[in-house]
């Protein structure tokens, strides 16, 4: 449940049978405490949230590191080979990307009109989809 959405109904169920129970004078601004209050417990608890989940990736990326250094220290001439062919194989494939990009322009220029359509198509698309990940969140914010 995100900070901004407390449960107002049950909030107020809860507060108005506590305050019935009550006999003293209750401050002005009780409501507005009460509420800042549950405000802050959920942001404690999704900033902890956070914080768990930064701790596991770094965890991840050390442990990644450890497993990569460890593999280079048992396997040095496979990883050495596995690296060298990697490599020698996006230089081939960069080299004939390369020749395409004259191409490629040529193309775009005469048929701009039908990319510009596909691009705003495609930006739609991109917005829709974040709409319907991150909508409530971003409407929030």
């Amino acid at each position: 449940m995100p900070a901004n959405s407390v449960n107002e109904d049950r909030f107020d169920e809860v507060l108005g049978q506590a305050l019935r129970g009550h006999r003293e004078p209750v401050p002005v601004d009780f409501t507005e405490r009460m509420v800042r209050q549950v405000r802050e417990v959920e942001e404690r608890r999704i900033l902890a949230r956070v914080v768990w989940q930064e701790r596991i990736a770094l965890a991840g990326s050390i442990a990644v590191g450890a497993a990569a250094i460890v593999a280079v220290m048992l396997f040095p001439g496979r990883i050495g080979a596995f690296l060298r062919s990697t490599g020698a194989s996006l230089v081939e494939r960069g080299a004939g990307w390369a020749d395409r990009i004259p191409q490629t322009i040529e193309v775009v220029v005469s048929e701009w009109q039908l990319y510009a359509v596909l691009g705003v198509l495609l930006g739609f698309a991109i917005c829709c989809f974040l709409d319907l990940l991150a909508g409530d969140k971003l409407r929030m914010a």
